[in-house]
């Protein structure tokens, strides 16, 4: 890891594409990968983390009395990797505030809606449901609240003729996986900052 490469931790959950998207980019260039946190055993995004020699480990929620001992295992295993930005990649778990708390301002999410519109779960299936034409991705901070924090990145696209959430989701995809590393980049680099008169609002410099 270079001296400029920001140190980041990402959690997962599946098949790990945004992960990959990840790896293939900003890895070893603006920031370094020093750990990869499933909440599924045997997620397939494990396997893409070990191919590039990535510590992983996998935290399950039944081997926890509650989801804040299990959050905070995480969050001590994360800052003993030295992970100064946590990005979510298709991670299914609800993170608690005082993990949050470990993290000030340092937890990224990556959704497919266009935000504040269909937060949650099942907002590819929310946005068909509605009957919109227009879908879009989001890179947004974590707060406590669900898809609530402040918006960093979004990018739109339409598709008049999507019936199905695959057809959707093959759409999202790349702009997933050009989003995440960027909103990355823009961390790694100080450039995300709060606006003072909207504090929810994120002014990207440069």
């Amino acid at each position: 890891m270079s001296a400029e490469s920001l140190p980041i931790a990402v959690l997962v959950s599946g098949t790990g594409t945004n992960l990959q998207a990840l790896l293939d980019t900003v890895h070893g260039r603006e920031a370094q990968v020093v750990a990869v946190a499933s909440s599924v055993a045997g997620a397939p995004a494990l396997e893409r983390a070990a191919a590039r020699d990535v510590p992983t480990e996998v935290f399950l929620r039944a081997d926890y009395p509650d989801c804040a001992a299990r959050d905070e295992a995480l969050a001590v295993w994360l800052h003993a990797r030295g992970a100064r930005l946590v990005v979510l990649a298709g991670y299914m778990a609800l993170l608690s505030e005082p993990f949050l708390q470990r993290f000030p301002s340092a937890v990224i999410n990556v959704h497919p809606s266009l935000l504040p519109a269909f937060p949650g779960l099942h907002a590819i299936e929310q946005a068909l449901a509605y009957g919109v034409t227009v879908f879009g991705v989001t890179v947004h901070f974590v707060d406590a609240g669900v898809d609530t924090g402040s918006v960093i990145l979004q990018r739109a696209v339409e598709l008049p003729g999507a019936r199905t959430p695959e057809e959707v989701l093959a759409a999202l995809r790349p702009l997933e996986h050009a989003l995440l590393p960027e909103a990355v980049r823009l961390f790694a680099r100080g450039a995300l900052h709060a606006d003072p008169e909207h504090p929810r609002r994120i002014v990207v410099d440069g």
